[in-house]
């Protein structure tokens, strides 16, 4: 087993990591920017050293600058977590020529599922069922063509893409030129590659996704699906697993298919494979992501494997601890992303100090937090700071348990996206299970959830509620009183009197 792992990451993923290596008697670095200095994940480890400014470019996306605190403090192997470098070739080459071991797949499968267009190649080349599209490499006047034999709507996507980067939908010929230069120049600044390629827009399509662990030694299994169609410009909000549309049948060709896909590059360590789902329930490859995903914890609640020790355990060279025939599903697990934004107002990125922190618990209940109370939220870096994962012996309860986390979760400080999870999982449609990828932006809207009669019922709430804790205030200053000395006395009643 690894000595001690250097964590190449941040946030909550970066303390998730910590945990396992924890967990599993390894001591653990982290490295961090210079606004990320009172960090979690700097508190957490066991060492921790700066590794640049603010800017990812000039920190956590510097690979010499990684590579030589590997070095300077001697850590067998380094955990990317997911984003940054995670699916970065060149990082993965990097380790290896330092004598540190990526945890994570070698990077020839990185390269081979890093651009989406050869992924699709080769999934088409395996039989695998894909949706219509071109390769990449072409130019526009080629792409303008293609659109048109393909049929509108269509979508454009960046070759190098994920998290929606990249991405424009097109529904006449008259877009294309517009939207191929979009989506050109946005994929040049995420990934620092404009190519592009076509797909035809599934309209109606499901979001859902099977988790596999490979090592090495050739043995692959999938750990099932998850559902994660809701989202909002291509971004995840909330997961599930199992996905409310999946059978036994069709769970069973799906993992099937996402294990062939593995084998066949040769893949190493943890991978999501992704599909899209039709509403007759057709299933087509969409590309696979070559690290831990954000939602694996749906999948660790309802299977009992831990992802992250399975992931350290794979690159120390260790077989799988598990055979297909000994992974089920129990129960249900639902996934909501806490992210510093003001659903109110558009998604906009909220900034400030946590100045009131209070995360729920329970039966059922997980939490996967990178922020604590007095903590800084910085406009530097992704707006997630929390998830919270709840359990149950089914959806119902799963659903419910969630409902009760989110209105135990205390954040103040800065706007979050609670209120939208509360009025996601009260949504009919949702509860239903009726909902795709388009659900959040054409057929939801936060406004929508509060009818005018509930607006009253809340104001007469807010009203008692206020009476009954000025009740309590004045209790607590009358018997007070007999306690304090009286030249105290003025001064704290009067803190009292105005709330403090």
């Amino acid at each position: 087993m690894f000595r001690k792992v250097l964590v190449a990451n941040r946030g909550e993923i970066a303390v998730r990591i910590i945990r396992a290596c924890r967990e599993l008697g390894i001591r653990t670095v982290a490295v961090f920017s210079e606004v990320d200095r009172n960090a979690l994940h700097v508190r957490y480890a066991d060492e921790a050293y700066c590794i640049g400014p603010a800017p990812a470019r000039e920190s956590y996306l510097r690979i010499d600058r990684i590579i030589d605190v590997a070095r300077r403090t001697g850590a067998d192997a380094i955990h990317p977590g997911y984003g940054f470098l995670a699916e970065r070739p060149d990082f993965a080459e990097a380790c290896e020529e330092a004598g540190v071991v990526f945890i994570g797949p070698p990077p020839r499968a990185i390269g081979a599922m890093g651009d989406k267009a050869t992924a699709r190649k080769m999934a088409k080349a395996l039989g695998v069922p894909i949706i219509p599209g071109t390769d990449g490499g072409l130019s526009d006047e080629d792409l303008i063509r293609a659109a048109e034999i393909i049929g509108f709507p269509i979508l454009i996507k960046a070759s190098a893409g994920g998290g929606g980067k990249g991405m424009r939908i097109v529904r006449s010929p008259e877009e294309m030129p517009d939207a191929l230069a979009a989506a050109r120049r946005e994929a040049m600044a995420a990934f620092g590659d404009d190519d592009v390629y076509l797909e035809k827009l599934v309209e109606g399509a499901r979001h859902v996704e099977v988790q596999i662990l490979a090592d090495q030694h050739g043995n692959v299994i999938h750990l099932g699906e998850r559902e994660c169609s809701i989202q909002r410009r291509h971004q995840k909000l909330i997961e599930e697993s199992p996905s409310p549309i999946v059978d036994e049948e069709m769970r069973q060709r799906m993992g099937e298919v996402a294990v062939r896909i593995a084998q066949a590059i040769g893949y190493v360590n943890a991978g999501t494979v992704e599909f899209l789902v039709d509403k007759e329930r057709n299933f087509y490859f969409i590309e696979m992501n070559t690290r831990l995903q954000v939602e694996h914890p749906v999948t660790e609640m309802v299977t009992g494997v831990d992802i992250v020790k399975e992931q350290i355990r794979i690159a120390r060279g260790r077989k799988l601890r598990y055979r297909q025939e000994d992974i089920r599903q129990t129960g249900w697990a639902i996934e909501c992303r806490i992210t510093a934004e003001d659903p109110f107002n558009g998604f906009m990125p909220s900034t400030g100090r946590i100045v009131t922190l209070a995360e729920p618990t329970g039966p059922g209940i997980r939490v996967d937090s990178g922020v604590y109370e007095g903590c800084e939220i910085t406009p530097y870096y992704d707006s997630l700071i929390a998830k919270v994962i709840a359990w149950g012996e089914t959806r119902g309860e799963a659903i419910l348990r969630m409902r009760r986390a989110l209105e135990e979760f205390r954040i103040i400080g800065i706007q979050t996206t609670i209120p939208f999870h509360q009025a996601i999982l009260n949504s009919t449609r949702f509860l239903a299970g009726h909902f795709d990828t388009k659900f959040v932006e054409e057929r939801f809207s936060m406004d929508d959830e509060t009818p005018p009669e509930l607006e009253e019922v809340a104001a007469i709430i807010a009203t008692l509620v206020a009476h009954r804790r000025g009740q309590a205030a004045t209790h607590v200053a009358r018997r007070a009183a007999r306690e304090i000395p009286g030249w105290k006395w003025a001064g704290r009643w009067e803190q009292l009197r105005r709330g403090g």
